[in-house]
């Protein structure tokens, strides 16, 4: 495929909307403008958060506090059962090789295991977290579940 090969998609491709030309168009007498006012006019625009002089909701509202976003830990979280997709030949696993496997997305370097769904070979995991139940069920297939 090749750039002047490329066709949009049906329906992609909508027709100018030729507002004034009469009623019969449906974009007739003010043009899909509304009414009078402001926003009727041409050149006209109005800042998102205008309320037409009133006080604006978002100058009433208290601006205080601590918000935690930006110091959160983003952590990918993985099933046990999950882990028994792997290939039979993977005795050792970590954060790229699950990422190698698409079970979490490339850039992750925090994993946590959760117990859910059973696991029936032994896998050494190195992970960030583990739950007790996944430990539990890790270390009775025989694996090994370290913090790390």
């Amino acid at each position: 495929m090749k750039l002047h090969e490329l066709k949009n998609v049906p329906g992609a491709i909508h027709r100018k909307k030729r507002v004034g030309c009469g009623e019969g168009g449906g974009h007739g007498k003010t043009s899909g403008r509304g009414g009078k006012g402001q926003s009727a006019r041409s050149g006209s625009s109005i800042r998102p958060g205008f309320e037409g002089g009133q006080m604006p909701l978002y100058r009433k509202l208290p601006h205080r506090g601590f918000n935690n976003y930006r110091h959160r830990i983003e952590i990918a979280v993985l099933n046990v059962g999950d882990l028994a997709s792997l290939d039979a030949s993977v005795t050792e696993v970590n954060a790229v090789a699950l990422a190698a496997a698409g079970l979490i997305r490339g850039g992750e370097k925090s994993v946590k295991i959760l117990g859910d769904g059973d696991l029936n070979r032994a896998i050494k995991i190195t992970a960030t977290r583990f739950s007790e139940s996944a430990k539990a069920k890790i270390e009775k297939a025989g694996g090994q579940a370290i913090v790390g």
